[in-house]
C-alpha cells in the first residue's frame, strides 16, 4: 500500500471462515482456550481443517503467541506469522496481513485471530496501571500526571473539543449508543441480547470523564473471535459464499500518538482513519454512496461520529443527525457497546455475515461492507464484499 496510489491486493484474497466464542463477563477459561475455541470454530465454518492452515496472525499485547495456538489447535508447520500493533486498531490489519500472504503466495490459508479475559482477567479500560520506560512510555508520561489514565479520559479530551467546535451538547452521543443497543437487542449472541435503550436513558447514564456518560463507552468482554483468509480462487470451492476483501488499509497520521495525539492542530477529526479512508476509497474505486453497511469501531460513540466523517458520509459536525436519520446501517451485530468489546475482531465477523445473508439484522442487498478498527491509534480498515 501506499499512500499516494492504489495497491493491488483488492479481489486476491476473501474471509471464507468465522468462529467464535460466547461472549460473556467471566469466560472460565484461559486465553489459550478462548483463542483455540475460535480458531477451531472458525475453520469448521470454512469447511477447513488444522492441517490445512500455514499462516496465523494477531494482536500484540496478546498472551496467545501464534506457535502455542498452532500447537494447541492441531496446526501443523507454519510459514507466516505476524502480529500488529497497537491494540483495537490491529482488528482489520489482521485481514489485511493475512490477504498480502496469501496473495503473494507465502501462504494458503491463514487464521486471524484475538481472545482475551477483558473483563475477567486484565481489563484495557482500567488505564495505565504502570508503564515500562520506551517512547510510547514517555509519550504517556505528559498527560498521566495531570489525571488522563484511561482511555475514556483520552477520547474525552477530543470529544470535548468536537462539541465546542460544533456548537452540540453531549446528547448528541446518545444516537450512536441508542442504534447500537437497538440491533444488540435481536442479537442472541450480543451481551445486552433484549436490552435496548432510549435517549433519554443514555441521557440518565451516569458520567465517566465528562463528556462521556456510561453508555457512550463500550463493554468489557472475554471470548476469542477467528477469521479465515484464503484466495479468491480457493474461496470459491469452500462451504460459505466468499467475502471478498475489496480493499484493506492501514494508516498513522502526523504527530500520531495513542490516543494522546493532544498536539495536533486540530483535535475534531482522526486523520489516521483518514489515511485509512482514502486508501480503500482510492484502491476499491468506491464511495461512500456505495457502502452497503458500515461496522464502525465503537469503543466510545464520540469517534464514530468523527470516523463517519473522516469517510465523507457526511460533512464535518453533522454526523449525529446521519445516524439520527439512520441513512447508513450500522453496527448491525450491536457493536462493541452492546454485543461484546473483541477488539473489533466480532464486527468483521458481522461484516462477513452481511455479506452471506446471514446477520441477524440483515440488511437487503448487501453487497459492500465497510469495518473499521480502533480510533485515536494507528489504525486499519476493510471493504468487503460478494464475489462478483
Amino acid at each position: 500500500m501506499s499512500v499516494r496510489r492504489a495497491d493491488s491486493l483488492g479481489g486476491r484474497a476473501a474471509v471464507v471462515g468465522i468462529g467464535a466464542t460466547e461472549f460473556s463477563k467471566d469466560s472460565g477459561r484461559s486465553e489459550l482456550k478462548l483463542a483455540v475455541e475460535a480458531v477451531r470454530a472458525a475453520l469448521d465454518d470454512a469447511g477447513l481443517t488444522p492441517a490445512d492452515v500455514d499462516g496465523l496472525v494477531t494482536f500484540t499485547m496478546d498472551t496467545s503467541p501464534e506457535i502455542t495456538v498452532a500447537q494447541a489447535a492441531g496446526i501443523g508447520e507454519l510459514s507466516f506469522f505476524s502480529r500488529i500493533h497497537y491494540g483495537g486498531g490491529a482488528a482489520c490489519a489482521t485481514v489485511q496481513q493475512a490477504a498480502m500472504a496469501v496473495a503473494s503466495g507465502v501462504a494458503d490459508v491463514v487464521v486471524c485471530y484475538r481472545a482475551f479475559n477483558e473483563r475477567s482477567g486484565r481489563r484495557f479500560g482500567s488505564g495505565v496501571q504502570q508503564r515500562e520506560p520506551t517512547a510510547e512510555g514517555a509519550a504517556l508520561g505528559w498527560n498521566l500526571p495531570f489525571g488522563l489514565l484511561t482511555p475514556a479520559s483520552w477520547v474525552a479530551m477530543a470529544a470535548q473539543r468536537y462539541l465546542h467546535t460544533y456548537g452540540l451538547t453531549p446528547d448528541v452521543f446518545g444516537h450512536v449508543a441508542v442504534t447500537d443497543r437497538r440491533h444488540a437487542a435481536r442479537n442472541p449472541a450480543a451481551y445486552f441480547y433484549g436490552k435496548p435503550i432510549t435517549l433519554a436513558d443514555h441521557a440518565a447514564s451516569r458520567w465517566i470523564v465528562e463528556p462521556l456518560r456510561l453508555l457512550d463507552c463500550c463493554q468489557e468482554t472475554d471470548g476469542g473471535q477467528a477469521i479465515v483468509v484464503t484466495s479468491a480462487e480457493r474461496a470459491r470451492d469452500l462451504r460459505r459464499p466468499p467475502a471478498v476483501i475489496v480493499a484493506a488499509a492501514q494508516g498513522a497520521g502526523r504527530a500520531q500518538e495513542q490516543m494522546t495525539s493532544f498536539y495536533r492542530d486540530d483535535l475534531t477529526g482522526l486523520p489516521e482513519t483518514g489515511v485509512v479512508a482514502r486508501q480503500l476509497w482510492r484502491s476499491s474505486g468506491l464511495t461512500p454512496s456505495d457502502i452497503d453497511v458500515g461496522i464502525l469501531y465503537d469503543h466510545f460513540t464520540p469517534f464514530v461520529l468523527m470516523q463517519l466523517e473522516e469517510f465523507g458520509f457526511c460533512a464535518p459536525g453533522e454526523a449525529a443527525d446521519f445516524v439520527a436519520a439512520d441513512a447508513l446501517p450500522l453496527n448491525t451485530h450491536g457493536g462493541q457497546l452492546g454485543e461484546a468489546y473483541l477488539h473489533g475482531m466480532n464486527g468483521i465477523a458481522e461484516a462477513v455475515r452481511q455479506i452471506r445473508g446471514t446477520s441477524v439484522n440483515q440488511v437487503s442487498g448487501a453487497v459492500r461492507t465497510l469495518v473499521t478498527a480502533g480510533t485515536g491509534v494507528p489504525t486499519s480498515g476493510l471493504i468487503l464484499g460478494t464475489d462478483g
